[in-house]
This record gives structure tokens, sequence and C-alpha cells, in this order.
């Protein structure tokens, strides 16, 4: 069964960015599972909002859907919001290292926060595990805030360039 993780902003007011989807509604829920412990819908919503983001909004016509949701060791976690998911990332087992991925957030929810509430939390499920990632390179900066580093030169992937990055157990 999918948990909550009781992570919750505190903040009362909703940036600019973000009306439309998080204004006056209850604030976001942080929740993961196994592709394997979720209803249909809550997986549908989370692989619809990765769809609208990466081969709508990006237009990066890809696998999305890749088989590596339903791996044993994979995890999805992602922000409700009235019901809605508004932001979700994948966490891979991949041995020595848990790689962490399709990191999405809705338009209307963007600069709210939600996606470095999922990192912390993907982290946090890391425990003393390394952790990788590709990032798309402008996002660099921002994955360096968690304490990633670039481990190699940058390569566009659907047209985007991408770098890879790591953290350290």
């Amino acid at each position: 069964m999918a948990t909550n993780v009781g992570i919750r902003n505190t903040a009362h007011t909703v940036a600019p960015a973000t009306a439309g989807i998080l204004t006056g509604v209850n604030e976001p829920i942080i929740r993961d599972a196994a592709a394997a412990e979720l209803d249909v819908t809550t997986l549908y919503d989370i692989l619809r909002l990765r769809v609208d983001v990466f081969v709508v909004e990006q237009e990066c016509a890809y696998p999305e859907l890749d088989g590596r949701d339903l791996e044993p060791g994979a995890r999805q976690l992602w922000a409700e919001s009235s019901g809605e998911i508004v932001a979700t990332l994948r966490m891979l087992d991949d041995g020595r290292a848990v790689r962490i991925g399709r990191v999405a957030t809705a338009a209307g929810a963007r600069s709210s926060g939600l996606a470095g509430r999922l990192m912390q939390r993907a982290l946090e499920l890391a425990g003393d595990r390394e952790a990788v990632l590709e990032a798309q390179s402008y996002l660099q900066g921002w994955y360096e805030r968690f304490g990633f580093v670039r481990v190699g030169e940058e390569y566009v992937e659907d047209g985007i360039p991408h770098v890879p990055m790591r953290r350290s157990a």
C-alpha cells in the first residue's frame, strides 16, 4: 500500500507560478510505493504526468514505458494535491546505486518546491546508498543542491543536453 510519509509544506501562500493547480487546496502530500502496490488510477496518473511533461511538452518521442517501473526494486514517489498528482519521480535499484529519474512537475505546480521535496524523500529512502541520475543540463545546479556532482561529459539524448551525476553514499 502507498505510504504517506508525513512531509507537508508549511507555507500558507502559493507562488504565482503555481496558480491554478495548487491555489486554495490542501497542502500537497508526498507519497511513495512500488508500482505493484498502486491502484490503477494512481499509476495511470503518474504515467500520464510523465508523458505530458517529457513526451508532449518537451516534444521527445521516446519509450516512456520502458519496463523499469515494474522492476521489484522500483519505487514511485509523487506529490498529491486535492486528489491530483502534481509532481513525481522514479527510483530504481541499480545494484550498488539507486537511480533517480523521471522527475516531473505539472506546469501549474512548478516553482512550488514539490520536486525538491520529492528529491529529499528519495534521498531519505536511498539511505547510505550511492545515488545516480542523468540530469537535463540546465538542471545541473538544481541537482547540485542535493549533493550531486557531475561525473562525465555532456551528451544529447532525445534532442536535450544531459549530464551524468552522482551523489556519494
